[in-house]
């Protein structure tokens, strides 16, 4: 191969390649798909979580299951497209939209001040605090307890920053997926782990020698649960708004709480405790 047309090659795909670039960055920086290019491609891309049981988990069938899931399918229903759900880690949550991965995070994204820099959050849907689930023989009621102790946590979420924070002589085992951090506190590697309170009390009922002593109400402040778009996909971002009033109006998220979280957390458990309906906390 001459050098004249192996230098003539090499500007080309330099060329191409500085093009896709530029597209790609057009992509992220409009802030993601409108309604009608969801609506044109026929799917629209969900995260969710697949190891959070009862909110977003992939069941023995290999079927994404959970509170978030169904409004997951809703939405899908009324844009009249599929659905693909796309498996995310909490420390992800923020990147797979500021990549264009997914259209839509619902993946229990608590809404901070720090994060509605990175995304824009819709109306809430559901509200949540932190709790602490440990062994019944050695229960942490108080995260005071934990002071020299191990508290286990998935990282990117708000347990991480509050007790970052708030209670910087307690020991932090980190881990990507809740999945693993659940089976670190059943291998006894922390004397307790960290999450939203709603969650840990599911887990505690299915796992009896544990128990949500500290945060069985609330540890912190009481949070809104919203879903996410791409900074400034604003069409979107109306949609949804639009949509979670709408489905406020036929108490939608009382009939997701019954067909996804009642059978967790009981017959005399309090919908209202943690169900959002249209938005409004």
């Amino acid at each position: 191969m001459n050098k004249k047309f192996f230098g003539t090659m090499t500007k080309k795909i330099v060329l191409a390649s500085a093009l896709a670039v530029v597209a790609l960055s057009s992509t992220f920086a409009k802030g993601g798909r409108t309604v009608a290019e969801i609506k044109k491609s026929k799917t629209i891309k969900i995260a969710v979580f697949s190891d959070k049981k009862p909110f977003g988990y992939v069941d023995e069938n290999g079927e994404y299951q959970g509170y978030d899931v169904y409004l997951g399918n809703r939405i899908a229903k009324d844009l009249g497209v599929k659905v693909k759900y796309v498996p995310v880690e909490a420390a992800a949550r923020v990147e797979v939209l500021a990549t264009g991965k997914v259209d839509i995070v619902l993946a229990n994204f608590t809404v901070t001040p720090e994060r509605a820099q990175k995304v824009d959050f819709a109306l809430p849907y559901m509200k949540v605090a932190l709790g602490i689930v440990s062994p019944k023989k050695a229960l942490v009621t108080d995260p005071a307890q934990l002071n020299g102790k191990t508290l286990i946590i998935a990282k990117g979420t708000t347990a991480e920053t509050y007790f970052s924070k708030n209670y910087p002589k307690i020991k932090l085992l980190k881990f990507d997926q809740y999945s693993e951090a659940y089976n670190a506190l059943l291998d006894g590697r922390g004397d307790g782990l960290s999450t939203d309170n709603t969650e840990v009390l599911a887990w505690a009922i299915e796992n009896p020698t544990f128990a949500v002593g500290a945060g069985a109400d609330s540890i912190g402040s009481l949070d809104a649960i919203a879903p996410a778009v791409q900074k400034g996909n604003a069409d979107l971002l109306k949609w949804l708004n639009d949509e979670i009033v709408k489905l406020g109006k036929e108490r939608f998220f009382h009939a997701d709480y019954e067909a996804t979280l009642r059978s967790v957390y009981g017959k005399d458990s309090d919908a209202d405790s943690l169900v959002v309906e249209g938005g409004k906390l």
